[in-house]
């Protein structure tokens, strides 16, 4: 990408309306535009990171055997009836509204009912199961506070997984699986040591859930966590009930606050019962599919993110989520050999199959170009400059780092394929 040829622009001040720290940088960086409290639209280097957080998400669901789909974002109110799940009382973050054609619907917070509904077209005996669906979604939830930025939306997108199994057993082997790939993917986009596996209350969706909570100031939750373990009591669940369950002592764990960026649920039987869902089991008797949730924030993700890898110039991408591989910066010369091998390497770099993004703006000077990279946050900056030339090839620094390297183009390359 041309960096002359993004619409965005960055921005030195800070955005009037908002207090978050990830939402602020996000948008003075230009990744994102907020469109109200709680809804932001992605712009094509936040679309980067998205993609880029969902792609290793994809990666991991895969590997464990979910198939992809993509379900309606309108609900059908009598389908949340059947479960109790309509009424506010019993879920207060619902956006609903009402059909021309007459009828109220709803828009999808979450999805095990009409998924469940969605199975009985195709699971009728033991044969059929287990069946691992997921998808990537957006999702809508009235939420009364909206002012953690990405981090607590109206409107954000989702990755959620639901598990059929035939029994309690084959349950339970899968939702060890998704927890060890959810801490696959908590490591691979740089919240690994900050992630912990947590004991929650299920909310909305059952008595009791795991959550993956990521170690921040800004986090909306309390959790006592027990480093060594690497496991985690949420504050709202915390009791010596639950701590000899878990073989805990209260004094051992630390009061920390967190962010919620993923967490699991088990429905049983529960769910399939009263929509329906029943399978033949061997003996030909019927029983109600064994339904698991699973989800990971991935807007939510971002901006945890944005939150923890950030300095006083601007954010820190982890590399595996940055939205280019390498930030190439043109500075202003007179001398027409500089911008002909600052082009001569952003070709070179795009054939080889890195992600740049190259600044050759015109009448912007080297400081505005430093501090905008350092802004944008992408982790290798490399610079072409007469003082680069003279010095026999480009100036390449990590973003963390306070000298350059000087270096020639095939050594570049092989930084940025490590």
């Amino acid at each position: 990408m041309l960096q002359s040829r993004l619409f965005t622009k960055t921005r030195k001040e800070l955005p009037a309306d908002e207090a978050s720290k990830n939402a602020q940088l996000l948008i003075r960086a230009g990744y994102v535009h907020k469109e109200m409290a709680g809804a932001y639209s992605f712009l094509p280097l936040g679309l980067r990171v998205l993609e880029r957080i969902k792609g290793i998400v994809r990666e991991e669901m895969n590997g464990i055997g979910g198939q992809e789909i993509i379900m309606t974002a309108l609900q059908r109110k009598e389908l949340w009836e059947r479960t109790n799940r309509w009424d506010d009382k019993q879920v207060d973050i619902w956006f609903k509204s009402q059909l021309k054609s007459g009828g109220d619907v709803g828009f999808g917070w979450s999805h095990e009912e009409p998924i469940t509904d969605m199975m009985k077209s195709f699971i009728g005996s033991y044969r059929d199961l287990p069946v691992y669906v997921y998808q990537f979604q957006t999702k809508l939830r009235n939420e009364l506070r909206a002012k953690s930025g990405l981090m607590r939306g109206r409107e954000f997108v989702m990755k959620d997984l639901y598990s059929y199994s035939a029994n309690e057993e084959e349950h339970r082997a899968f939702y060890e699986a998704v927890t060890a790939a959810y801490m696959r993917v908590f490591e691979r986009i740089g919240l690994g040591d900050k992630t912990f596996f947590t004991f929650a209350s299920g909310g909305a969706f059952t008595e009791f859930s795991h959550e993956f909570q990521t170690l921040t100031d800004a986090g909306e939750d309390v959790i006592y966590l027990h480093r060594g373990k690497k496991i985690a009591v949420n504050k709202e669940v915390l009791s010596e009930k639950v701590l000899d369950e878990l073989g805990l002592k209260q004094s051992e764990l630390e009061e920390v606050r967190a962010a919620e960026v993923g967490n699991i649920f088990s429905f049983g039987g529960k769910k399939s019962e009263e929509l329906g869902l029943m399978f033949r089991d061997e003996k030909g008797e019927q029983k109600p599919a064994i339904l698991g949730s699973y989800g990971i924030g991935i807007t939510r993700a971002m901006g945890v993110l944005a939150e923890l890898f950030a300095d006083e110039r601007g954010i820190v991408w982890p590399k595996e989520v940055a939205p280019y591989d390498v930030h190439l910066l043109l500075l202003p010369s007179d001398d027409e050999a500089v911008e002909k091998e600052a082009s001569a390497l952003y070709e070179r770099l795009q054939n080889e199959g890195i992600h740049v993004l190259y600044d050759e703006r015109k009448g912007v000077s080297a400081g505005e170009k430093f501090a905008d990279a350092d802004l944008i946050g992408i982790p290798v900056r490399a610079v072409i400059s007469e003082k680069s030339m003279k010095a026999g090839g480009i100036e390449v620094k990590g973003r963390t780092e306070e000298k350059a390297v000087v270096m020639d183009a095939k050594k570049l390359l092989s930084l940025l394929k490590k």
